[in-house]
C-alpha cells in the first residue's frame, strides 16, 4: 500500500474546488483556475464561482497557453506579467503565472518541506550546518526554506530564468544573493561530477520533469535517465542523510519509483523507502476530498526522522 503525503493546511493556498480537468485555487488573495488531469470527478461548486476567477488558463497548444483576467479581476494582474508574494514562514515566494500553467510555486511540495524540516530538526547536534542538494530547483522555494532553517544549500537548475527567479525569492526573504551556491547546469552532469570529487550531502531533494534540456543542449528524459540519478543520489548521501524524489504528470506507479531504491547497486546504501503520493486537500467538505499531486519517495539512513 502506497502512502499519502498530504500538504498541511496552508494560510496562503487552498484548493476551492477541482474537477472536470481543472482546480480552482486561491493563491495569496487571487483566485485562479488552471487545468489539473487527475481532477476526473464533478466540481462541487456552481460555474458562476468558477467564472468568477482573477486568472483562467486558456490552453492554445501543447506548448502553452495565456492567463485570461476575470470580470472581477485587479487591475494589476491585467498586466503582461503579473505578480505577488506569499508568505511561508520566514520565506516570501513570488507567484508569477506562466504561460504553462505554473506560478512559481507548488504548494503540494509543502508536505516534503515539512518533512525536510523535522530532519533539519534531529541534525541539531551534527556540530555544523547539514548541507542540503536541490537538484532540477527550478524557483527555489525549497532552497530559499532551507537556507532560512540553516541549511549550507546547493541550488542547481538548468534554466537562467529559474536560478533568477530563486534569487528574487531569496532577496524577497530577506537573504543575501550568496545565502546558497548557485548552480546553472544540467542536474544530472553535476551530480555526476559530484560523485567524482566525492561529495556528500545530508539531504539531496530531485523533482526532475519528465522532459528537459540542460543549457548546452543535453536532453533529459525520465525514463532514460532516472535511474541514474537516483543511484547518484544514494551514493551522494551523507551516513545520516535522506533523498527526497518527485515528480508528477507521468505514467508511472509509485511502486516503479520505490523499486529504484531497491535495486542490488542501491541495496549498500542500506536506507528505509516510503513511497506514495502528493495530495492537496479541498477546503470544502472539511478537506476529505484529496486533489493528486504527484508522486514521492522518501529515502532515509541513519536518520531516526520516520518518512
Amino acid at each position: 500500500m502506497t502512502a499519502v503525503f498530504q500538504a498541511p493546511a496552508l494560510h496562503w493556498h487552498e484548493v476551492l474546488d477541482s474537477g472536470a480537468g481543472e482546480k480552482l485555487e486561491r493563491f495569496g488573495p487571487h483566485v485562479l483556475r488552471r487545468p489539473d488531469p487527475q481532477a476526473l470527478w464533478r466540481p462541487s461548486l456552481p460555474t458562476d464561482r468558477w467564472a468568477a476567477a482573477d486568472l483562467a488558463f486558456e490552453r492554445e497548444s501543447d506548448r502553452g497557453g495565456r492567463w485570461v483576467p476575470g470580470p472581477g479581476a485587479p487591475r494589476a494582474l491585467g498586466g503582461d506579467d503579473p505578480a505577488w508574494t506569499v508568505e511561508h514562514g520566514r520565506a516570501r515566494l513570488l507567484i508569477r503565472p506562466t504561460p504553462f500553467k505554473h506560478v512559481g510555486v507548488f504548494p503540494e511540495q509543502a508536505a516534503n518541506w515539512a518533512w525536510i524540516a523535522g530532519v533539519r530538526a534531529e541534525l541539531a547536534d551534527l556540530g555544523r550546518p547539514p548541507r542540503l542538494l536541490n537538484l532540477f530547483g527550478y524557483t527555489g522555494a525549497a532552497t530559499v526554506l532551507a537556507a532560512l532553517d540553516g541549511w549550507e544549500a546547493t541550488h542547481v537548475d538548468a534554466s537562467k530564468t529559474s536560478v533568477t527567479w530563486a534569487v528574487d525569492n531569496a532577496e524577497a526573504s530577506g537573504l543575501g544573493r550568496s545565502a546558497f551556491r548557485v548552480v546553472v547546469d544540467d542536474a544530472l552532469r553535476y551530480a555526476r561530477r559530484l560523485a567524482r570529487r566525492g561529495e556528500t550531502f545530508e539531504a539531496i531533494l530531485l523533482d526532475p520533469p519528465h522532459y528537459g534540456r540542460g543549457p548546452k543542449g543535453e536532453v533529459w528524459r525520465l525514463e532514460e535517465h532516472l535511474a541514474e540519478l537516483v543511484d547518484l543520489a544514494l551514493g551522494l548521501a551523507a551516513e545520516r542523510g535522506v533523498v527526497v524524489r518527485s515528480t508528477y504528470a507521468v505514467g508511472h506507479s509509485p511502486l516503479a519509483f520505490a523499486r529504484m531504491f531497491e535495486e542490488p547497486r542501491a541495496a549498500a546504501s542500506a536506507g528505509a523507502v516510503v513511497v506514495g503520493e502528493l495530495a492537496l486537500a479541498e477546503s470544502g467538505g472539511g478537506g476529505s476530498r484529496l486533489l493528486p499531486a504527484g508522486f514521492c519517495a522518501r529515502w532515509a539512513r541513519g536518520c531516526a526522522h520516520d518518512a
